[in-house]
């Protein structure tokens, strides 16, 4: 990488559509995170090569659209952030959010620390496992991209879900197949129904699916079934930037 940051030449050039979901502002912000995707991100192995072509349409943008569902001044985790996705591209789309990456694996960390100091970015970065913040960290929206099936997910990430929030997944096409598969589970363990939708239908050819998932009464800080339902079916961050202290000793990929 060179002294002037990250520059690749693969990197794609910015969509039209680029220009309908950032702020003028931020667009040559989201134009250099695109450029540490396509080279460190790469050489790191967080991107795939054959991804380069399309990080705008199948990454950046079709993350950031994730803020038709995330409500004015919220509180926002991305939970096995990995490569800043969701939650870069939401940070860089809505200056009045609060981003907090959670990634337990050391590696992706680092990325993320190096890319949020060089985009001079208010974003938290904590070194950990979602289900190790359980009981300790509240947000107003917990975010995910393509990490579990939706069972597993809602494991790891309601538990961070305060009074009134939500848990905002992006998924494929076929999310309204997995919610009809995994409802009943959800309901177990206190939501309310899982709403299925397309974001970005105004600036994406090919719009984001994602799927909400709300308490349906009282937020909890653990995964247990509600009182009267069927049993179980499945199984530090310091203040500004960023910080790689560990929550836990548990090893783990979420």
């Amino acid at each position: 990488m060179s002294d002037q940051g990250p520059v690749s030449r693969e990197t794609p050039p910015t969509p039209s559509a680029a220009r309908g979901v950032f702020p003028v502002e931020r667009l040559p912000l989201a134009e250099r995170y695109v450029a540490w995707l396509a080279d460190a991100g790469t050489v790191r192995g967080l991107i795939g090569p054959r991804e380069v072509p399309r990080l705008w349409e199948r990454h950046v943008l079709n993350s950031a659209v994730v803020a038709e569902w995330v409500p004015e001044g919220a509180r926002v985790a991305d939970v096995g952030s990995g490569a800043g996705l969701p939650g870069i591209p939401l940070a860089l789309a809505r200056p009045d959010l609060q981003v907090t990456l959670i990634e337990p694996l050391l590696r992706r960390v680092t990325f993320l620390e190096e890319v949020v100091a060089d985009l001079g970015l208010p974003i938290e970065v904590v070194r950990a496992r979602a289900d190790e913040l359980h009981g300790t960290r509240s947000f107003d929206v917990v975010t995910s991209r393509a990490v579990a099936p939706l069972d597993r997910l809602a494991s790891w990430c309601m538990p961070l879900v305060g009074a009134d929030g939500a848990m905002v997944a992006l998924k494929g096409s076929s999310v309204e197949e997995e919610i009809e598969q995994h409802q009943a589970t959800l309901s177990e363990h206190g939501t309310a129904a899982a709403v299925a939708r397309p974001l970005g239908e105004h600036v994406l050819d090919r719009p984001t699916w994602a799927v909400r998932v709300a308490w349906a009464d009282e937020p909890r800080v653990s995964w247990r079934p509600a009182r009267g339902t069927q049993k179980r079916r499945g199984p530090r961050s310091v203040g500004g930037r960023a910080s790689t202290q560990r929550s836990g000793r548990r090893k783990g990929t979420r």
